[in-house]
């Protein structure tokens, strides 16, 4: 019987869990190895790296750090998740491990364009989803955005980055602020046919042309992860966030939730943020254990 059971294992699941195992608990990571945080080529908003450090880097430093403190780091995806008297069990492929608390840092899975040698895109800096962690580095480049009306906000955000900023419209409809697009100096394209990266560029394609960007911000929506704790009665935001208290607690006695599960401000330090608050809560209401 663990103390906390973490389910993910990105920066906010391994702060956690080093937080926790400082805190002299018994604790152990279930994660399949695909945190979202592995996709950035390099972030220069996290702080203490003032280079920037790759999100495989962070990850990395992270796990030995977790290690140092004999964490386990299971490589198994956690599937069912059912309560008990004494706490909760989960279920896994392969088997079963129970835990008194329950720590949700599965994250988001953002859904992403349709555009060939899409993960070398990503790895190259064409492709990028997190305009709040590098749009600094896409000042003065020519940006595209594409997706429906979430992509307007963010279209008007870059827009302070650069004057060359495009939308690409997915939707059927018409654009509802075209005007204030335009008076913002925000280009539009739509009907899209194609998307293609080029001489290291992304080209979006058209009936009427081809016009090149040097960065494209997918603002396609996600795929919020919280659906174990959802089917224990764990209530929800409108984004699918999960609904957490001061303590990083969900609506679920005993179930709480760190990181993009939790926050649409989608940023690692934020992520620690939960982490430290929920692991320090978790530590306060088990029982004491003096030596």
């Amino acid at each position: 019987m663990l103390d906390c059971l973490i389910i993910g294992g990105g920066p906010a699941g391994l702060t956690a869990a080093i937080y926790l195992a400082r805190y002299r608990r018994s604790v152990a990571v279930y994660d399949t190895g695909h945190s979202r945080a592995a996709l950035i080529p390099k972030s220069h908003n996290y702080p203490g790296f003032p280079h920037g450090i790759s999100g495989r880097e962070l990850l990395g430093l992270l796990a030995r750090q977790a290690e140092f403190y004999q964490v386990p780091v299971v490589r198994a995806r956690i599937v069912r998740l059912a309560t008990r008297a004494d706490g909760f069990v989960a279920s896994f492929d392969g088997g079963e491990v129970s835990a008194r608390t329950v720590l949700m840092a599965t994250g988001i899975i953002d859904a992403a364009p349709r555009i060939e040698g899409l993960d070398e895109a990503v790895e190259d800096g064409l492709v990028r989803y997190c305009p709040v962690c590098d749009a600094f580095e896409a000042t003065d480049l020519r940006i595209a955005v594409i997706g429906g009306e979430s992509a307007i906000s963010k279209a008007k955000f870059l827009r302070d980055y650069s004057k060359d900023v495009t939308l690409l419209w997915q939707e059927s409809t018409p654009v509802p602020e075209s005007e204030q697009l335009e008076q913002a100096g925000i280009a539009l394209m739509t009907q899209i046919t194609e998307l293609k990266i080029r001489h290291k560029k992304v080209c979006a394609l058209t009936s009427k042309g081809t016009k090149m960007f040097d960065v494209l911000y997918p603002a396609l929506g996600c795929e919020v992860r919280s659906d174990l704790a959802v089917r224990l009665g764990a209530e929800t935001g409108n984004a699918g966030c999960l609904k957490v208290d001061e303590h990083q607690r969900t609506t679920v006695n005993g179930i709480y939730a760190a990181g993009d599960v939790v926050s649409d401000l989608h940023q690692i330090a934020v992520g620690n943020g939960h982490a430290a608050i929920a692991a320090t809560h978790i530590h306060k209401t088990l029982p004491p254990h003096p030596r």
